[in-house]
């Protein structure tokens, strides 16, 4: 029925679908069988993720949470790299075991001047404080690539002129190149509901107020608007705007299954959301968040115990998708 050479090209076409690697075939997201991507327990807490996707890879970022024999916590930015949303590898720790630091809260990782830079907190609890002191910080680390990171460098958001002890306590950083001027970056940071800066070199900044906001802020473009999401006391509120700065009311408050994880009754929070709607392979958006189970015996225990890593997806940002979530009693 075919020539030679027809029925050679259709062998070279079928062979190349069996080699074909995993990133260059379409996903099935009925593979992630659980909306948890790390469960939390008694000892360890996952939290605030962060995920930058390259070269077929995610890389996914996020506080580690580690409760010590004297009823403190450790605070650590930990990583772990997956091919298929399904396959994680074992976190690995990337910032140092110190109180009076505890690096943590990964907001975004950003490329700029052929390097990777990661924004995140400092989260000092030296005496064994339940939240960060006075003395939290927002901070950027370099990489070549994705693995090894530079020293942090202390982001003075607030203008050269502030004294560090002046600026106030700041956490959950977010950075963002403007949409119309490219070259100009923004950072949200949690103080005073979200505040706001901007820089065109990441080293002089120049603060540009603040909006109503939770923690937690990530901010992605679509259709021509920004859209911020954020923690609010819980869920995840969602605003739009057609600025980085001028933010209003929300739109949505966001809670997923929420009423049926048990992991998650406390509170769901920090999502932050990847764009790949337009990658082949995946052709929505990714949304990373993480849950707190309630304590019976004590409702109002640490919301920091247990938290759990979580994933759902979307193709609009408005209507989400997660493992279970048709079989889910209504």
């Amino acid at each position: 029925m075919y020539g030679i050479k027809t029925r050679l090209c259709l062998s070279v076409l079928f062979a190349l679908t069996l080699i074909s690697p995993a990133w260059a075939q379409t996903f099935d997201f009925g593979e992630i069988k659980s909306p948890i991507l790390f469960q939390g327990n008694y000892k360890y807490a996952y939290r605030d993720p962060a995920v930058v996707y390259h070269e077929g890879k995610f890389h996914l970022y996020f506080t580690l949470v580690e409760k010590a024999k004297d009823k403190g916590m450790y605070w650590y930015t930990a990583q772990s790299v997956s091919e298929d949303l399904v396959h994680w590898t074992y976190p690995k720790i990337i910032t140092p075991c110190d109180r009076n630091l505890n690096y943590s809260s990964p907001g975004n990782i950003v490329r700029k001047d052929g390097q990777w830079i990661m924004c995140l907190q400092t989260y000092p609890t030296p005496n064994k404080e339940r939240f960060g002191n006075k003395d939290s910080r927002v901070w950027i680390m370099r990489s070549e690539d994705l693995e090894n990171w530079s020293e942090p460098e202390l982001l003075k958001v607030k203008g050269n002129d502030v004294v560090v002890e002046d600026m106030g306590r700041m956490i959950d950083p977010y950075l963002l190149e403007d949409a119309d001027e490219p070259g100009k970056w923004w950072c949200y940071y949690k103080q005073n509901g979200v505040s706001m800066s901007y820089s065109y070199d990441l080293k002089n900044w120049t603060y540009a107020g603040n909006a109503h906001s939770g923690e937690n802020v990530t901010v992605i473009r679509q259709n021509g608007e920004y859209v911020l999401l954020h923690s609010p006391r819980n869920g995840i509120g969602v605003k739009r705007s057609k600025t980085p700065q001028e933010w209003g009311e929300d739109e949505a408050l966001l809670t997923l299954g929420q009423k049926d994880w048990p992991w998650a009754k406390r509170r769901l929070t920090a999502a932050t959301v990847v764009d790949l709607t337009k990658e082949k392979r995946f052709g929505k958006y990714i949304m990373f968040f993480h849950g707190s189970p309630v304590n019976p015996k004590n409702p109002r225990s640490d919301a920091h115990n247990k938290a759990s890593l979580a994933i759902a997806w979307s193709d609009d940002l408005k209507t989400w998708t997660w493992p279970g979530k048709n079989s889910q009693p209504k």
